[in-house]
């Protein structure tokens, strides 16, 4: 196999909610990778070791449902600067990347973006399709679990 065949392509997926709740409170609940599987779709649990919100230089574990095969992700915590900044490097077999999240106060509750860089050797032509839909829909069910009144 030539090194021409042999593709790795970064893609990044940004998306960014409003969502009618206070930033330390989005910031705490978002740095619990341990809850992840409350609201990400492919978060099928976690295990950081530690109670709530994760330090710099923390390390954790993730199982995820990709495409329909369990794949166990490994974390390091590159940066966490509560409220407003939180981002962790993964590595697996079949993915590496990382997850970086931005917020701010905005209006009374919270701008949230969540960025989403991954590579991959996997030839998977629905793959990023796949991907934007999966974060979509976790922000969705983020937003909505934390503006439930019953959350707080």
């Amino acid at each position: 196999m030539h090194a021409a065949e042999h593709s790795v392509r970064l893609e990044l997926i940004s998306q960014e909610r409003f969502i009618h709740a206070p930033i330390d409170l989005v910031y705490d609940y978002v740095t619990q990778p341990d809850r992840w599987h409350e609201w990400h779709p492919t978060s099928l649990s976690a295990d950081t070791g530690i109670t709530g919100s994760l330090p710099a230089g923390a390390r954790f574990t993730e199982i995820i449902d990709l495409l329909g095969v369990r794949v166990p992700l490994s974390y390091r915590v590159q940066i966490a600067r509560a409220p407003s900044e939180f981002k962790t490097v993964f590595t697996s077999l079949a993915v590496d990347g990382s997850i970086h999240y931005f917020l701010m106060s905005h209006q009374g509750g919270t701008l949230f973006k969540r960025v989403l860089t991954y590579e991959t050797e996997l030839q998977l032509t629905s793959l990023r399709e796949r991907m934007i839909q999966l974060s979509a829909t976790a922000l969705d069910r983020l937003k909505h679990r934390l503006e439930d009144s019953s959350f707080v």
